[in-house]
């Protein structure tokens, strides 16, 4: 809810300040994403060692690099904004280029918020993991999110911008770095968490008969319950997308701001199926 425009409550004259406002929170959240990464960093030194400690110092460290590769993307994608702003407003003002082009402008908006707000969740996901308070998922979840939020801005910076732009060209590079560190942080978790798993597997070897078979029972019923769970979820899971989708709109936006509907799938054409070869 936070991250969509409020375009009502906002005054088109603003949007430009907006815009730049935005952009600035964004950079400023992520460098300081940075600096709390370093404190994790130095913080896990102290308080872990052996297999817990490499597994940390591997996460926090591609979470770095994707917050680099982050940084490098907002910083792009503010020099190609301005490249499209001076090359489109003609004789107006950035005010009237902003607010003449308003739908454009809240896209862009929401979708910097998108990123910083991916960042911060990163970090925290990431402290949690360190304090072994939180969930690996959670950091998986993550990095999704801060890749589809990086195509998000890709896609609202294209819409204006010409073709053969070099910052056009460069934002695009900055956002498969980002996908790539991002599935960097995917991976370094995944394996992390076979690590931690694998060094915390619970030794059977001194159990009796009996208490071998209650515990194979318990789990049983564990197992029952958790795809149970995760039936439900993933209904409800869907259920969200359709809302999402719902609200968000199926709009593209034309070169002129304008919107219009999305075009429907083509169905595939349906071919005869080849005629069986006589003997």
């Amino acid at each position: 809810q936070e991250l969509r425009p409020k375009s009502l409550d906002i005054k088109q004259e603003e949007l430009g300040d907006m815009v730049e406002k935005e952009m600035a929170s964004t950079s400023e959240a992520i460098e300081d994403a940075v600096r709390r990464i370093e404190e994790m960093m130095s913080q896990a030194r102290n308080e872990s060692s052996g297999v817990k400690l490499e597994v940390n110092e591997r996460i926090l460290n591609s979470c770095t690099d994707l917050m680099k590769a982050i940084r490098l993307l907002v910083l792009t994608s503010t020099n190609l904004q301005k490249e499209i702003v001076e090359s489109g407003r003609g004789a107006a003002t950035t005010q009237e280029f902003y607010a003449k082009n308003s739908r454009w402008t809240e896209g862009l908006i929401s979708a910097s918020k998108a990123v910083g707000w991916g960042a911060t969740q990163l970090v925290e996901s990431a402290d949690r993991v360190v304090l072994h308070t939180g969930k690996y998922e959670e950091l998986i979840v993550c990095s999704h999110e801060i890749a589809a939020s990086t195509a998000q801005l890709v896609a609202a910076s294209k819409v204006k911008a010409e073709k053969s732009s070099k910052n056009l060209l460069r934002l695009q590079e900055c956002s498969r770095n980002v996908n790539e560190m991002a599935a960097n942080v995917v991976a370094s978790t995944k394996s992390g968490q076979e690590q931690i798993e694998e060094k915390d597997t619970m030794d059977f070897s001194g159990m009796s008969l009996i208490k071998l078979k209650k515990e194979e029972m318990e789990t049983q019923v564990k197992v029952l319950e958790l795809e149970k769970r995760l039936e439900g979820e993933r209904v409800r899971l869907g259920e969200l997308r359709k809302q999402h989708y719902a609200l968000a709109g199926t709009y593209d936006a034309t070169e002129d701001g304008e919107v219009k509907p999305a075009p429907a799938p083509r169905r595939g054409i349906l071919k005869k199926p080849p005629l069986a070869q006589k003997p």
